[in-house]
């Protein structure tokens, strides 16, 4: 056997599957990264004004802040993120595309939406 037929016959190994552990622990810092960015300064209120047309009160907005901090600290929905997980899973690649990018949103939108009335 020379050289050549010697490297052909070498399998190249195969990346390392991420773990679920780890891909759910992804998602979940993603999500507190963007619960922090709204947490911060006025980008509640100008969520509230772009999205409802209307500025945010005080009191409501110190109740949607408690509301942030304590998703901070619960699980991760799952479910709201299976496909995500499941996409991440398939590719074995961490990326976040943009078409999944909104998932993040959706799960703060719902809190937003408790207080835009």
């Amino acid at each position: 056997m020379n050289l050549v037929e010697k490297n052909n016959s070498v399998e190249s190994p195969q990346l390392e599957k991420l773990p679920v552990e780890k891909i759910i622990d992804l998602v979940r810092q993603i999500r507190n990264d963007l619960v922090k960015d709204f947490m911060k300064g006025e980008n509640i209120q100008a969520w509230f004004i772009k999205n409802y047309d209307k500025p945010i009160s005080k009191i409501k907005r110190e109740f949607l802040i408690r509301d942030l901090q304590e998703l901070l600290i619960i699980p991760v929905d799952l479910v709201h993120y299976a496909s995500l997980i499941k996409e991440i899973m398939d590719t074995n690649t961490a990326n976040i595309s943009k078409g999944n990018e909104g998932l993040f949103y959706q799960e703060i939108e719902k809190l937003f939406e408790k207080y835009k009335y």
